[in-house]
């Protein structure tokens, strides 16, 4: 698992280099931003779970701030916001919102409306009085549906992680 990450993710040298992260470079020097291990990865894969439902461009920028925070692997939290877009968001909203209708046990009295046509000029308008008429289960949902995939996630790479380690120790003692 280490070596796949590994050569698919930024070097901690090529960002600390970055003139636009001078600021923050402080932050950015502690090494388990960086380090490869189940923890870390786990930890950045929940935070970047958690962070792919919040809206607008404020993914990555509530994930960055997040794993270094928490001091998890932050190139994982970054890449694993990216679950979410134009076209996954819409029915991973409508779940949160079913979800939210489960929890507060409110039945819809008035239909959804109609996912609205967008426009390259209004698109992101409409979009917005759209989820406006989902409402309060749609807040309560949201939170529900992040920490779910959260928890998700960070176990599902934590115990494949262990499968992984435990797979290469049966094939080392099968060679030997």
């Amino acid at each position: 698992m280490r070596k796949f990450f590994s050569t698919r993710l930024p070097g901690r040298e090529g960002v600390l280099q970055n003139r636009w992260l001078q600021p923050i470079r402080h932050w950015l020097q502690h090494p388990n931003l960086w380090h490869l291990n189940r923890r870390s990865v786990a930890g950045g894969v929940a935070i970047g779970l958690f962070c792919g439902l919040i809206p607008g461009p404020f993914q990555m920028l509530g994930a960055a701030f997040l794993a270094m925070w928490l001091r998890v692997n932050l190139p994982v939290s970054l890449a694993a916001t990216l679950y979410t877009n134009p076209f996954t968001i819409v029915p991973l909203y409508l779940l949160a919102h079913q979800i939210g209708l489960l929890v507060t046990g409110v039945s819809v009295k008035t239909p959804v409306a109609q996912f609205p046509e967008l426009h390259w000029n209004d698109g992101f308008e409409q979009l917005w009085k759209w989820l406006m008429t989902l409402g309060e289960p749609l807040l309560i949902g949201l939170p529900i549906l992040a920490v779910g995939l959260a928890l998700l996630g960070y176990f599902s790479v934590r115990v494949a992680w262990r499968l992984a380690v435990i797979w290469k120790w049966r094939h080392r003692t099968d060679r030997s």
